[in-house]
């Protein structure tokens, strides 16, 4: 795997480039600032961003918006010390695929990387199999918790939209719908009246809170299952008291979506 190394502490760089070089990562470059990153993925391609948060020039939340909207394929591992309120809820929704809190030891980022990897592997093998046979969510892992149950994915981050789609097609789900934001997600359930629902609760327009009783009113059967990188209890609390079936936690994992799935259509 090619990897992009984002971080203003030298010595961070190096331990970074050291272990991962020794792990059989490629490394393609590593950078002191958010300036140039955009060109530098443009120039390098790599297919993972080690991208620390607080840079000189852009700092890396506004990096990882800027990769996941052009690079949707492109995993971020994001990193940092901050013990801002809420970083990791938002790298979650900015789709951030791996996140860790400095200080972290070696096996941290080895562990974190191999999920990433997994999950994008995984992913990217069920939207090609898809693409392959010409029908949107026939799954290379069939059965295994849809058995042609279909699904709809609301998010208004496009890397999100392809990993979630890529595992729950995996899983044996039919895609047969997905949305950007709150409004086109009413529309597409009241069109497709999907077996489940995947409802990103952080968007523009009106919230997936906001949007979850709508949703509900158009197609009544649909379990909807809400995806956030917020789990506190006053939201948990909210969204079931709405009508959620649930929720699934960002970055996204494939074991623990099925774990969740097979749950969910036992009951």
């Amino acid at each position: 795997m090619r990897v992009l190394i984002v971080d203003d502490n030298a010595s961070m760089r190096t331990l970074l480039t050291t272990l991962l070089s020794a792990h059989s990562y490629e490394v393609v470059g590593a950078l002191a600032d958010g300036n140039a990153v955009m060109e530098a993925i443009d120039k390098l391609n790599p297919q993972i961003v080690c991208l620390d948060f607080q840079l000189p020039g852009r700092d890396g939340l506004d990096l990882l918006k800027a990769i996941n909207a052009s690079h949707p394929d492109i995993d971020v591992l994001f990193m940092t010390a901050s013990e801002q309120p809420g970083i990791q809820e938002a790298a979650a929704d900015a789709g951030a695929t791996g996140f860790l809190r400095k200080p972290f030891g070696q096996k941290q980022v080895l562990d974190e990387l191999r999920q990433v990897c997994d999950t994008r592997s995984r992913a990217a093998l069920a939207n090609l199999a898809d693409a392959d046979k010409g029908a949107p969510g026939q799954a290379s892992k069939a059965g295994a918790v849809g058995d042609r149950k279909t699904a709809v994915i609301v998010d208004d981050n496009s890397s999100i939209r392809l990993l979630l789609k890529g595992v729950l097609s995996e899983l044996g789900l039919n895609i047969v719908g997905q949305a950007a934001n709150g409004e086109e997600a009413v529309r597409v359930a009241k069109a497709q009246q999907p077996t489940v629902l995947f409802l990103d609760v952080n968007m523009p327009g009106i919230s997936g809170i906001e949007a979850l009783p709508k949703i509900l009113e158009a197609s009544p059967k649909t379990a909807v299952v809400m995806v956030t990188g917020d789990t506190s209890r006053e939201l948990v609390e909210q969204a079931a008291g709405l009508g959620a079936r649930g929720y699934i936690v960002k970055p996204v994992r494939p074991a623990y979506v099925e774990n969740f799935l097979k749950k969910l259509f036992a009951s």
